[in-house]
């Protein structure tokens, strides 16, 4: 079993703060041995810039397969994500926030930050913003007017990057009401056979 000091010190290792390094390969263990997300999780706030770059990079590479594991942790990343300095924490942390079931109200706390985020100079952060907002409207309705509209809006005038995910989220977001609405006819339709 992998240790939290073992894991700090595989994730210290890269040629500067950016360098994957050995996330993957922390991520593939995150994965089999979930207690490790505790560790990834911590890690986020360590002094060393390089080793809470590659900590985040590791949870969201875990959590595109297994998203429950950051059940645990959805207060943790809300609380990283408004003082979140550094591209590569931003945007794994939007992310990931979308792929943790969370309340009205903890929808708005990180929609705000995420707001903020796409007024960022990075492209990459922005983007991830893009798909944190549209992901956050699958907790919280009352977003998803916002998100359709800021989709739009980017897929007009945002970066090319931008412009890609816009469409790629408003076709999924599509795609998720017409089942909704198909999903709502069907019980009806089951509801007036019952009557009957």
């Amino acid at each position: 079993m992998t240790t939290r000091t073992e894991l700090r010190t595989m994730l210290a290792e890269g040629r500067n703060r950016l360098a994957v390094g050995r996330a993957r390969e922390a991520a593939a263990m995150a994965a089999e041995q979930p207690r490790l997300a505790a560790a990834l999780v911590e890690l986020l706030w360590d002094e060393d810039a390089g080793v809470a770059m590659r900590a985040v990079d590791a949870l969201e590479r875990a959590s595109a397969h297994t998203p429950h594991m950051l059940a645990r942790w959805k207060d943790a990343l809300l609380s990283r994500m408004p003082d979140a300095e550094g591209n590569k924490l931003r945007w794994n942390l939007a992310l990931m926030i979308g792929r943790v079931r969370l309340t009205v109200a903890e929808t708005e706390r990180a929609a705000e930050v995420l707001r903020g985020w796409l007024d960022d100079e990075s492209s990459i952060v922005k983007t991830a913003a893009l798909n944190g907002l549209a992901d956050l409207s699958r907790w919280n309705p009352e977003l998803r007017d916002e998100a359709l509209d800021t989709l739009r809006i980017c897929g007009r005038s945002g970066t090319p990057a931008m412009r890609a995910r816009s469409r790629i989220l408003l076709k999924r977001m599509e795609r998720e009401r017409l089942a909704g609405t198909a999903d709502r006819l069907n019980g009806l339709e089951r509801m007036g056979k019952g009557s009957q």
